[in-house]
């Protein structure tokens, strides 16, 4: 296709092959003249399709100004069989084999029906079913991510254009990127039929004028010595680096850590501050390719009714995605040495999951927001090690001690004979206490005195791990150079509209068309999301109580269950009641909240799409914010019930309380309900991790592609050799979209949850977490890395609102564990009966003490056991665990003194460990200060350096000045009969 411009006959070969391009293909741009004239089209473009940059104009550079539009940015349409062997690489570059392709938009194109036909059995037997599976590899959570990826807003509103009308706006798009200084060509003789490929290339004087608009930190010559801190602090951190150097990764080995150089926004004005002897290294392939996204971001289609972006062709279907490419491949015999490959073999590979991720090299590649996702895992997974090690003594302490264990010997001493009550109605017959025998001994492992103080220590460790993240994002920070990157740079960078939202607007103003005065800007108001707003607040209380109404059904689930398994004639299941009854209703709690999970993240991404946020910004917030009270709801309600509420809305015997007719409340065993907590907990967490990581992510993945390889008529080593010849354009559209990292951020906020809220039920949280995290980790990098397409590098200095999520949440665990600990445990119990009610200060009779007696003659009439003599002879009392007066008392079956004791001693132990543990975490963090000493340090000197920099510049700049006006002073002719000379002042 011919340049743009003035060519002159340098272009007219190109011109005649222009001419004699097949039918469908986009017109040239002297062929708009229908539309507009030519000179009208450019002052258009120039006027309307691009913002204008700030400086944009300056012609600050010799490269800037010698080069001009019409000459440097050729577009063509180019086809595998035009390209000459000398140029066929499958490299990352044009035609000629010298221009880097720095983004790639794909749209469908139209062939003629023999093609289709010929091309049909190939594209659906290899290339449609792998697209297929790769666009759904990350389809269990891809709801939950907002659009940051431009690719993902192809999937909602899709408008059917006609394939002209597509062409003419793809036309107007590119001929606007065109004016903006973009290079563009032309690929639609793929392998993968259908699809065409526009390469962009960003020249050198593009770069420059939006890095400087952009504000891009980039290193100049000017390089200084970084001092390490000599405080106590400091040095125990150099030393530990030191003793673990086995563990860091083979990555930048030649780069030395105590230099830095010293970054400064680019400026054409100032690119001698800047080491540019080599270009083609100076701006990196993450920066090129986010510079070429934010010149689509500004890139407009006004000849339609209403103006649409790069977000609206995505969702219109004019383009089908959107993505820069990866650096390379990872794997075979052309692999050239890339950072893919390096990341694939020193981060993304399970054989290394013992060593520190090289987070350096991953905030190169993918960029800073990615960055700091890895680098919080690293250090949520590496604080995770000294919790899961006191964990892990905490329960062998239990174990160790639960043959010293007073009260649980005394459930299993058989000389005891006491004689408990039934568990349900007419069906359950009277029982044993020493049957309990069992679940006691488990409970004391979780239910020991070590329990409470690793609640404190959990609580401290929320606090030390929030604090080590700071520090951790402060020193990242000021590696990455985003000490400046404040609200300013935040606020020029925002995203522009989302399609949805111009969309909308479009609607909006045609409606309006007669009604609304010219030149007033149309946009979508509270009123206008009204309906929104209500069907989201009525959708989300539906879907609450939705998840309390299913657990209420598990709760009549398991009292059912445990009715019939008491009437059953198989000893077996009649002596395993409890058990079966706790596991199973906890495996169908699992299996619900992995559906819900599923079924959540579709609604809540649904409801904010229907509130039409502006931003990508926006809608990302809105959607983590639905997406978090579901889940979290959804995840933790069975857990608070078994906590709080079961066995505390109970009743007596002889006046039980029922639900849904002649239903029973459940009790807890006699050692508590801490034990079905603990279980609860221990099958959702390991349940989540083992299904939803490694079934959804590694084993469905797995499975479409056996079945895709033995559908397909090609074996393992014809599609290896097809896949050897594809361009790495072609090798990327195959993979999945880039969804974003929230998904896996609300993985590891739910997972943060299980850790601290309910740690003191489980210890072994913190053990399960960690070696999940240490498989998440590398599972993650393998599918950044080999099975999704290369994100646009996002700038962040910080982990957002994910960071508020977590100090709620360490801050709400400690108040759940002080309740547990309290009321869910015996802990407070066995302490009041220690010291107030023990004969001799020990826990013997503690059993005794904290059953009441029931005479069976009190039962209501239909509740009695349906076989009293069940045990071999008749009962006249039973007992209950519970404070009330015994049958005998002036005030039977009321609540006993001693019931209020104890709930007295319950609510002071949550005051005082409540403020005692708070207290305790605002001095660690008042303690341990936000930014390191050496940190804070080092900025100061870095601002100094730039500051003696510029004065010496302008020193320069001044002296260079007086030197040209003195040379001019000198060389000027001399004469008997000249004049003397003139005044300074006239040179003014």
């Amino acid at each position: 296709m011919e340049r743009h411009g003035d060519g002159g006959e340098a272009a007219g070969n190109s011109q005649q092959q222009g001419s004699a391009r097949e039918p469908g293909f986009p017109p040239l741009a002297c062929e708009l003249s229908d539309c507009l004239s030519q000179e009208e089209a450019t002052m258009m473009r120039r006027n309307d399709h691009y913002w204008p940059v700030p400086g944009e104009e300056k012609n600050l550079d010799m490269d800037y100004v010698n080069t001009k539009p019409s000459e440097s940015i050729p577009m063509k349409n180019l086809y595998m069989d035009d390209v000459s062997p000398h140029y066929s690489q499958l490299g990352p570059y044009f035609s000629d084999g010298q221009r880097r392709v720095d983004y790639i938009l794909a749209y469908n194109i139209q062939k003629p029906s023999s093609d289709r036909r010929r091309s049909s059995r190939f594209g659906e037997n290899n290339f449609i079913r792998r697209l297929r599976r790769s666009l759904s590899m990350r389809g269990s959570r891809a709801p939950l991510q907002p659009k940051e990826d431009p690719e993902i807003a192809a999937q909602d509103q899709q408008t059917d254009y006609h394939e002209d009308d597509k062409r003419f706006r793809r036309e107007e798009f590119e001929e606007n990127l065109l004016e903006t200084g973009l290079e563009l060509e032309k690929d639609e003789g793929s392998k993968i039929p259908g699809i065409g490929f526009l390469k962009i290339h960003a020249p050198w004087n593009v770069l420059c004028r939006e890095a400087e608009f952009m504000k891009l930190k980039m290193p100049t010559k000017k390089v200084y010595e970084v001092k390490q801190g000599s405080n106590v602090v400091e040095k125990t951190r150099l030393f530990i680096h030191k003793v673990t150097a086995p563990l860091h990764p083979k990555v930048d080995t030649n780069k030395p850590e105590t230099a830095k150089s010293l970054s400064h926004p680019f400026s054409r004005e100032k690119q001698h501050l800047f080491d540019l002897s080599d270009r083609n290294k100076f701006f990196d392939s993450k920066t090129r390719s986010s510079i070429v996204y934010e010149v689509l971001k500004r890139t407009r289609c006004t000849r339609a009714k209403y103006s649409m972006g790069i977000t609206s062709l995505l969702a219109n279907g004019i383009y089908t995605s959107a993505y820069p490419l990866h650096d390379g491949d990872i794997e075979g015999v052309n692999a050239q040495p890339n950072d893919r490959k390096l990341l694939y073999e020193q981060w993304a590979s399970y054989s290394v999951f013992y060593k520190y991720q090289p987070i350096g090299l991953i905030r190169k590649y993918f960029g800073e927001k990615v960055g700091l996702y890895f680098a919080w895992l690293g250090v949520y997974t590496q604080m995770l090690i000294p919790a899961a090690i006191v964990g892990v003594i905490v329960f062998l302490y239990g174990c160790a001690t639960v043959d010293d264990n007073i009260p649980s010997m005394e459930i299993c001493d058989p000389r005891n004979n006491i004689t408990m009550c039934p568990l349900c109605d007419h069906a359950c017959s009277y029982w044993k206490l020493v049957t309990a025998c069992g679940t006691a001994r488990a409970s004391h492992l979780f239910d020991n005195p070590a329990t409470v103080f690793f609640s404190i220590f959990m609580a401290l460790w929320a606090v030390l791990f929030m604090e080590h993240w700071k520090r951790r994002q402060m020193r990242l920070n000021y590696i990455w150079d985003l000490t400046g990157f404040g609200e300013e740079e935040e606020e020029e960078h925002k995203d522009h509209n989302r399609a949805e939202y111009e969309f909308r607007v479009m609607q909006k103003t045609m409606r309006l068309e007669h009604s609304t005065p010219k030149g007033k800007k149309v946009k979508l108001t509270c009123t206008d999301r009204l309906p929104a707003y209500l069907t989201t607040v009525l959708t989300m209380g539906f879907l609450i109580a939705v998840t309390f109404t299913i657990v209420f059904g598990v709760i009549l689930f398991r009292i059912s269950i445990k009715a019939a398994l008491h009437m059953s004639n198989y000893p077996a299941a009649r002596s395993n009641v409890r058990a079966t009854v706790k596991t199973t209703a906890a495996i169908i709690n699992l299996i619900v909240i992995i559906i819900l999970d599923e079924i959540y993240g579709a609604i809540a991404r649904w409801l904010t799409t229907l509130e039409v946020p502006k931003t990508d910004k926006s809608f990302e917030e809105r959607l983590i914010f639905k997406t978090f009270i579901l889940k979290f709801v959804n995840a933790f309600t069975p857990i608070v019930y078994l906590a709080f509420f079961r066995g505390r809305l109970v009743g007596r015997p002889g006046n039980y309380l029922y639900v849904v007719g002649s239903y029973r409340m459940e009790e807890c065993a006699h050692a508590g309900c801490l034990m079905e907590l603990c279980i609860q907990l221990c099958i959702t967490m390991l349940g989540k991790q083992l299904i939803q990581n490694n079934l959804f992510e590694i084993g469905i993945p797995k499975l479409k592609q056996m079945l895709r390889r033995r559908k397909s008529d090609m074996d393992t080593k014809q599609e290896e050799e097809l896949n050897n010849t594809l361009q790495r354009y072609e090798k990327d559209h195959l993979l999945g979209p880039f969804v974003g990292i929230n998904p896996e951020y609300m993985e590891m906020i739910i997972q943060f949850g299980m850790v601290t809220l309910f740690v003191a039920s489980f210890p072994l949280a913190p053990l399960f977490a960690l070696l999940n995290n240490i498989i998440e980790i590398r599972l993650d990098a393998k599918k950044f890395v080999r099975d999704l397409r290369r994100p646009v590098a996002a700038k962040a200095k910080d982990i957002g609102i994910w960071y508020n999520l977590l100090r709620g949440l360490s801050k709400v665990a400690v108040i759940v564990n002080a309740f547990v600990i309290s009321f869910t445990s015996d802990f407070i119990p066995r302490l009041v009966y220690q010291y107030k009610y023990s004969p001799d200060g020990t826990m013997h009779g503690f059993i005794n003490h904290t059953m009441s007696y029931f005479n069976v003659s009190d039962f209501q009439p239909g509740t009695d056991p349906l076989h009293p003599m069940h045990l071999g002879y008749k009962v006249q009392i039973c007992r209950y665990k519970d404070y009330r007066e015994p049958p005998w008392s002036s005030t039977p079956y009321e609540l006993s003194k001693e019931f209020w004791a104890i709930l007295a001693a319950r609510l002071a132990f949550v005051i005082i460990f409540q403020n005692m543990v708070m207290l305790m975490s605002d001095f660690v963090d008042w303690l341990i200060p936000d930014i390191p000493k050496d940190i804070s340090l080092q900025i100061h000197k870095e601002k100094i350096l730039m500051v003696e920099l510029f004065m010496k510049e302008e020193k320069g700049k001044r002296i260079a000045a007086q030197d040209n006006h003195n040379q001019d002073n000198h060389t000027a002719p001399s004469s008997p009969n000249q004049s003397p000379p003139q005044p300074r002042s006239r040179l003014k």
